[in-house]
């Protein structure tokens, strides 16, 4: 399967799982908070198929994307979400605590920038081990405004840790557009290019492009340059948190929203490649099955697994006595 053949169908499948969950949320069997990516595939997609196995990645309370792109266990991520003694922190963490330590994904954390230094610390063991494996960091735009994002950058840059940076720029912390944020006309990018990290941006939309401005990064950490960051544009179409649409609240604009959309990075990319002759209709009809029996498959697991024993409710904690 060429790249971006595989490209179209893990942005299809990334969906298709949260537009599944986005569908049975209101069943209340899943009980935590959901933060999903739908829009947003692409960047997810693209780092998955360039990083390898034994690479490490960390992300954020949008985390499903990534993890799913690094090859994380679907089965096991949802039955996390059920909170469930099969999900992948055994029930404990749910939809924000995902970790898949078999395909090198670390971990996921509900606190912005938590995951930064946790991930730079990675990259760190990486250089110590002296092999060639990156520490990859996936982070919001709003985590630039968190004090640890620049004391984490800085060691990266003084310690020329083999750590990739990726800043998905979706325009908005929860509610609160960019230009009350952060400064008019400043790009993060080139912010953190003056720290003394080589950085890139890119439309994180396009999927090609946004693989090969990872491909090309990660090229240039194995080589031993450093780390590098990259800033990505992207636009997520739920609401901040939950499975819903939320431009009733008129934090955003629906001329805006629908702007975005109408450079869904999947239609784009599949759009493309029907007019290259790249793939079919037949194709894609044949993907679609094939990703929905999977999820049907991932749900029934989820659904029918126990859920952990209440004597096991402070297992692996910590005490002081």
């Amino acid at each position: 399967m060429s790249v971006e053949v595989n490209l179209l169908y893990q942005m299809m499948r990334i969906r298709a799982v949260e537009e599944d969950i986005s569908g049975r949320y209101s069943e209340q069997v899943m009980r935590c908070p959901t933060h999903l990516s739908i829009g947003q595939e692409a960047v997810a997609s693209a780092a998955g198929l360039v990083l390898n196995n034994n690479d490490y990645a960390v992300s954020t309370h949008r985390g499903h994307a990534h993890y799913l792109g690094k090859g994380g266990n679907l089965k096991a991520m949802l039955s996390e979400i059920y909170g469930k003694e099969t999900g992948c922190s055994r029930g404990r963490g749910g939809s924000m605590h995902l970790i898949d330590t078999s395909v090198g994904f670390m971990g996921t954390t509900a606190i912005v920038g938590n995951s930064i230094p946790i991930g730079v610390g990675l990259g760190l063991s990486c250089k110590l081990d002296g092999g060639n494996q990156v520490a990859c960091i996936f982070l919001g735009d709003g985590a630039v405004e968190e004090g640890v994002f620049y004391e984490a950058v800085n060691f990266s840059a003084v310690k020329k840790l083999p750590v990739l940076f990726i800043c998905e720029n979706n325009l908005y912390s929860v509610y609160s557009p960019l230009h009350v944020r952060q400064p008019k006309g400043r790009n993060i990018f080139e912010m953190v290019e003056a720290i003394g990290v080589t950085s890139s941006s890119g439309n994180g939309n396009d999927a090609l492009e946004t693989y090969n401005l990872i491909d090309n990064s990660v090229s240039c950490i194995r080589e031993g340059s450093g780390p590098q960051f990259i800033e990505l544009s992207t636009y997520r179409w739920r609401e901040h948190c939950g499975p819903n649409y939320d431009n009733d609240l008129e934090y955003r604009s629906e001329d805006e929203f629908l702007k975005w959309k109408d450079i869904d990075p999947i239609a784009t990319l599949y759009s493309d490649l029907i007019d290259r002759g790249v793939i079919n209709e037949q194709d894609q009809e044949s993907a679609k099955r094939k990703i929905a029996d999977e999820i049907k498959d991932a749900f029934k697991f989820a659904e029918d697994s126990p859920f952990p024993d209440a004597s096991e409710s402070y297992a692996d904690e910590y005490f002081l006595n």
